[in-house]
């Protein structure tokens, strides 16, 4: 690994990626594109703007506000 990167832990990165947009994908294959407002220790996520992507589809649906159940949560990363 190179001087220049530093390891952080995930909630330095997620402290980070506050305010930005990110890609959420649950357990059971629907993906969330949208603005990350807040995320707690239990990784329930609350996002603005959000569209709903489901089986690889361009666009299904989109949302003002969304909250999302951490224990759905299969990974979260910045887009």
């Amino acid at each position: 690994m190179s001087e220049d990167k530093v390891k952080t832990g995930p909630s330095v990165f997620l402290s980070e990626i506050l305010g930005q947009q990110v890609k959420v994908k649950l357990n059971n294959g629907v993906t969330y594109l949208g603005n990350l407002n807040s995320i707690d220790g239990y990784m329930n996520i609350v996002m603005d703007s959000t569209s709903e992507h489901v089986n690889g589809e361009d666009f299904v649906k989109t949302y003002g506000d969304v909250f999302i159940r951490g224990n759905n949560v299969l990974y979260i990363s910045q887009v």
